[in-house]
Order: structure tokens, then C-alpha cells, then sequence
């Protein structure tokens, strides 16, 4: 029974101490309020590109790499973000479109094989791309302005 009363008395003592703290408190300063988050409107659009020696992306050597950002500006360490990020757009980000090797080309049928890759996220979608052209020339008339570095 000592110790309940005890309890009740510890209860009280704390309760009261508590008012009277929070009482001081008021004339205290307030502590400042967290910084807003700011979060972007637009979905993120973030991708590292690459080019590479090789029939496919596993055993390709990579030979160039890049990043490319889109969303909320193009950024990144492509020469020309800008014109990347339009022609993704354009192509509503499907990178079989872009890599499209134009009608009309000519090309040996030579087998030197040239591989490019998109890793990352494209208006908050994953992206895994891959692609193999056979030759130089087959990259040179397919990689268009996003594979362009």
C-alpha cells in the first residue's frame, strides 16, 4: 500500500511540475518550426546512358557513360541535355523510338557490334534499356541526340 500512495504522490508531484514547466515555458522563446519540404510537381527523370563495345550490355566494354536528368531541368553531364530530354519527350520516353535507325541507311554488313544503355528513372518509371547495333555505322544512324556523347 506504501508504494501505490508512493506511486500516486510521484504521479502528481511530476503532473504538477509539468504545469508549472509549462507555465515558464510560455514567456521562452519558441523554437523554430522545421524547414518545408519542398517536393517537385513533376515526376523524376533521371537516367545514366551508356555506350559501349560489344553484342550485349553484359559483356560490352563500356566505352562512354554519361547522366541525364529531365525533371525539374535538364541537367546532367550529356552534352546537350536539352535536346535529349526533348527527343525523350517527343518519343513519350520509349527508347526503341529514339534508337530507330532512319529508313534509307546504308550500311556494310559488317559485325562489329556497338551496344547502348539506359539505367534509371523516366517521369517515375524504372528504365532498363538495352540495345545492340551491329556496326559503327548502324549506331552512328540510330543513337540520335540521346545516345549523341
Amino acid at each position: 500500500m506504501r508504494y501505490i500512495t508512493g506511486g500516486f504522490a510521484l504521479g502528481a508531484t511530476l503532473a504538477l511540475g509539468g504545469l508549472v514547466a509549462a507555465g515558464t515555458s510560455a514567456t521562452a522563446a519558441p523554437t523554430p518550426a522545421p524547414a518545408a519540404q519542398t517536393q517537385s510537381l513533376y515526376a523524376p527523370s533521371a537516367l545514366v546512358l551508356t555506350i559501349g563495345q560489344g553484342d550485349s550490355a553484359a559483356a560490352a566494354g563500356i566505352q562512354r557513360a554519361v547522366t541525364l536528368t529531365c525533371m525539374p531541368k535538364a541537367d546532367g553531364t550529356h552534352p546537350n541535355t536539352r535536346g535529349a530530354c526533348a527527343q525523350l519527350r517527343l518519343a513519350g520516353g520509349d527508347f526503341e523510338k529514339v534508337t530507330k535507325i532512319k529508313e534509307g541507311t546504308a550500311c556494310t554488313r559488317e559485325w562489329n557490334p556497338s551496344v547502348v544503355t539506359a539505367e534509371g528513372v523516366w517521369e517515375g518509371r524504372r528504365v532498363s534499356f538495352e540495345r545492340t547495333f551491329a556496326n559503327p555505322c548502324e549506331l552512328k544512324a540510330g543513337k540520335g541526340t540521346v545516345f549523341e556523347f
